[in-house]
């Protein structure tokens, strides 16, 4: 399948999800992507999740493409990444 899959620079923490959310434009549609703040600092390292998204941002981009391009989102059309 190819998509067009774009990452604009808008990642929060969310404090309810305890996760790093960041959209994802596939296709121009919206969708959204999140990965967990323990699995991030488990992952990589480090003591603040959003600063550990940042750093890592790409490798966790690519992750995100291929759950994206294998139709990986949850019932409310999220993408988490483990």
């Amino acid at each position: 399948m190819n998509q067009a899959i774009q990452f604009p620079d808008r990642e929060l923490w969310d404090e309810d999800r305890l996760a790093v959310c960041f959209p994802v434009l596939v296709n121009g549609m919206q969708l959204n992507c999140a990965i967990r703040g323990e699995a991030l600092l488990n992952r990589f390292g480090g003591v603040v999740p959003l600063e550990t998204f940042r750093e890592n941002r790409w490798d966790l981009e690519e992750e995100a493409s291929d759950l994206i391009r294998e139709q990986q989102d949850d019932d409310q059309g999220w993408v988490w990444l483990s």
